[in-house]
């Protein structure tokens, strides 16, 4: 146990810091294998571990905060940054984790890692104690991934708990991007959910500056789409068919804003 209050201190680690620690490899292997059988750690993957309360059982640390300790550069992004911003609609049993090292997908305590490649640049801030994306990268990513990550639907209701975004900032996360269809996106969302962002009507312009030339649709999912010249793209006529989708009226709006439809 002389050990074990200087792990907890840690949460999570790996056998080459422990061994940095105790100034021995063979320490280190002996020291987990015999904290593995005591229940003091779990192994979270191949050369992780998580610390185990002796209390409650479970990890120390949240399935965030293990996400964020899987590598150096590691970061939470996507669905699972609007979740530590306290912006997630729903509570996902796993875990998006931007990384430039590669693995495959496994499961932890029931929830599930996966790997996002990280964006060149990207604004990272720590929140809660995880390295998290801003909350206007979160916003660009999600957009642009929307059909890979989370859907559509569940991406607008988490950005309609967004209480405001830097329009310079978007800008700047979208010029990093250099994507016109990013930029169609981006418009035609953010527009339809401007009545409360209150975003300046020359972030717009500026989106409309280097949108794609060619006409594309918001998702792969074109049930229903109509056009927006604006910005070259196929849409939902009106998001409230995603906000109210499964719900009676208003109510569903959760935070109460409104939207413009184009």
């Amino acid at each position: 146990m002389k050990h074990y209050e200087k792990l907890l201190c840690l949460g999570c680690f790996t056998r080459k810091t422990l061994a940095e620690m105790l100034k021995s490899d063979t320490a280190a292997a002996s020291l987990i294998y015999e904290y593995l059988r005591k229940g003091y750690i779990e192994r979270v993957r191949h050369n992780l571990y998580a610390v185990i309360s002796l209390q409650t059982k479970q990890p120390v640390l949240s399935r965030y905060q293990i996400g964020a300790s899987l590598f150096p550069d590691a970061y939470l992004t996507h669905h699972s940054a609007f979740e530590v911003y306290g912006y997630g609609n729903q509570v996902f049993y796993e875990v998006w984790v931007a990384t430039a090292s590669r693995f495959k997908d496994f499961s932890y305590d029931g929830i599930m890692y996966h790997r996002a490649a990280p964006t060149d640049n990207a604004s990272v801030i720590m929140m809660n104690s995880v390295k998290v994306t801003s909350i206007e990268q979160t916003v660009i990513d999600s957009i642009r991934d929307c059909d890979r990550i989370s859907g559509l639907e569940e991406t607008i209701r988490c950005m309609l708990l967004v209480p405001s975004l830097n329009s310079t900032e978007l800008l700047k996360i979208l010029k990093n991007n250099d994507n016109g269809f990013l930029y169609q996106k981006t418009g035609y969302l953010l527009e339809m959910m401007n009545d409360s962002l209150n975003l300046p009507k020359s972030f717009f312009e500026e989106c409309g500056k280097h949108i794609s030339s060619s006409k594309k649709y918001l998702t792969e999912n074109r049930n229903g789409y109509v056009f927006f010249d604006r910005w070259k793209l196929y849409a939902p006529s009106s998001i409230h068919i995603y906000i109210n989708k499964g719900v009676n009226g208003i109510d569903g709006l959760q935070s109460g804003r409104t939207w413009q439809t184009g």
